[in-house]
């Protein structure tokens, strides 16, 4: 057992070097080629590229024999008729029996999200480059909250059999409205965040959700309503993000308008 388990991660090991090898040729390439300059802190970048080799292996093991599985099983059980039963009023199940479905796809969705590497990078520069004008936990949360809400709408459609492009263009067509009223500051971030939540950590778990739900829930077709949960994941961020930056210019605004009116207020009246 050990022995299988040692191979299986040695194996894992050498296909991440196989991936991470054409990025690392790539710029040893450019550096030397084209910029025609020796890589500065060579034993540095070496040690860091077997670090980030041995790292990623680790990461993708622990997924592919722990929480993708681990996804996949808690959707079948929290879709099994004999739980759904205890709390379903009658015998026949409707959309709203899943209730727990949905609270575990939103809790997953904000938990995953904020474990997410890619995420944190993003926000950890968000927040340098603005000069600390944009919070890197608030951010976070938000892009957090976006993909929380959209796995519980995603687990929604797959339980109803609701076509995806209907919460498509509806979502897209929300973006656009906001796009056009947000600031343009604001506007880059929030589409790049939408594409930094569909990375390592989030979708083994959301594809695992969504192939166990639609494999579990009767009428489903795996092929047809188990996969689109990852596309809702980058498009409801973008809708978060752009209106958390709106609500709070519109209550920074209003607090402007109301700042003065309530100063005169206390001065009394003139002598």
């Amino acid at each position: 057992m050990t022995t299988g388990l040692l191979n299986d991660l040695a194996e894992t090991v050498l296909f991440t070097l196989a991936d991470v090898a054409p990025i690392a040729l790539v710029l040893l390439g450019f550096q030397v080629a084209v910029l025609r300059q020796q890589i500065p802190n060579l034993r540095r970048v070496l040690i860091g590229c077997v670090y980030v080799v041995l790292g990623l292996g680790f990461f993708l093991f622990g997924l592919e024999r722990a929480l993708f599985p681990l996804g996949k099983e808690m959707a079948r059980q929290l879709t099994d008729t004999s739980f759904i039963m205890e709390g379903a009023g009658s015998g026949e199940l409707h959309w709203q029996d899943y209730y727990w479905v949905y609270i575990f796809s939103f809790t997953i969705g904000f938990s995953t999200t904020i474990a997410e590497p890619s995420l944190i990078a993003v926000a950890l520069k968000a927040s340098d480059v603005s000069g600390g004008a944009i919070g890197a936990r608030g951010l976070r949360l938000t892009v957090a909250f976006g993909v929380a809400a959209s796995l519980a709408v995603g687990t929604f459609r797959i339980v109803t059999g609701s076509p995806l492009y209907l919460f498509m263009v509806v979502g897209y067509a929300i973006v656009v409205v906001q796009t056009l009223f947000a600031s343009p500051k604001i506007i880059p971030l929030a589409y790049d965040s939408g594409g930094v939540t569909t990375s390592t950590v989030t979708v083994p778990l959301v594809t695992a959700l969504g192939l166990g739900l639609a494999s579990n829930v009767p009428g489903r077709n795996v092929l047809l309503d188990g996969f689109g949960l990852i596309a809702l994941a980058s498009l409801f961020p973008m809708i978060t993000v752009m209106a958390y930056a709106q609500i709070s210019g519109w209550l920074a605004s209003r607090a402007r308008k109301t700042k003065p009116k309530s100063k005169h207020l206390h001065e009394g009246p003139a002598q």
